[in-house]
């Protein structure tokens, strides 16, 4: 199980400076909405540069004009982009025809959407499906609620990842709930006093789980 770790709100040499300091614990990196609204494609290509190695993640969240954004995205250093499952088909069909070009990732954000769209978009076999509660979820109802996750709409073949507020202390809850093969988490490194400290506690609980 890989550990993304998700990086918002800060400044681009902010974000390479913290992730300096986990580096060892995590395996992908996303480049947040937050930093890709505020300083563009700049921010995936800083932090692809910094950490060459690494799988890179842009969540866009692309809902529309998906060749342009997606492309603009891989061009700029991401490995994966993401794209809203609210989508309409031939958006997402477009995603996955421009991953496929570059030799890249699609991640399909679940946030809201209906049961009828999840099974639509089962037919995306090489798409990661991100099980997702949102900031405002969090702030209103609190964070990752396993009572989210449908049990109709998930198979043994799917690449899973969860994200909404996960912390140590919930780890363990999502990866029964869900066995992800990617665990997306910001806050709980990121605004840690010692963010070094917090990841390698993360990546060894998942260890010890022998979640692999």
């Amino acid at each position: 199980m890989k550990i993304q770790l998700a990086l918002d709100r800060m400044e681009i040499a902010e974000a390479i400076e913290l992730t300096r300091k986990v580096e060892q614990s995590i395996d992908w990196i996303e480049v947040g909405t937050s930093l890709i609204k505020e300083f563009g494609m700049k921010s995936i290509h800083e932090i692809k540069q910094a950490f060459p190695n690494k799988m890179v993640v842009a969540d866009i969240k692309t809902i529309d004009n998906a060749r342009y954004e997606f492309e603009m995205c891989y061009q700029a250093g991401a490995d994966v982009a993401t794209v809203m499952g609210v989508s309409p088909l031939v958006t997402m069909d477009v995603c996955m025809d421009v991953a496929k070009e570059y030799n890249k990732q699609v991640m399909i954000d679940l946030l809201n959407t209906t049961e009828q769209q999840k099974l639509a978009l089962q037919k995306y076999k090489d798409a990661i499906f991100c099980v997702h509660v949102s900031k405002d979820q969090q702030e209103q109802l609190g964070s990752f609620n396993t009572g989210m996750v449908s049990e109709n709409f998930y198979t043994p073949s799917m690449k899973i990842a969860a994200a909404g507020g996960i912390s140590l202390a919930s780890l363990e809850t999502v990866t029964t709930a869900l066995h992800p093969s990617i665990v997306i988490i910001g806050s709980a490194i990121t605004k840690a006093e010692n963010p070094a400290e917090a990841a390698n506690q993360i990546k060894q609980c998942i260890l010890q789980m022998k979640v692999v």
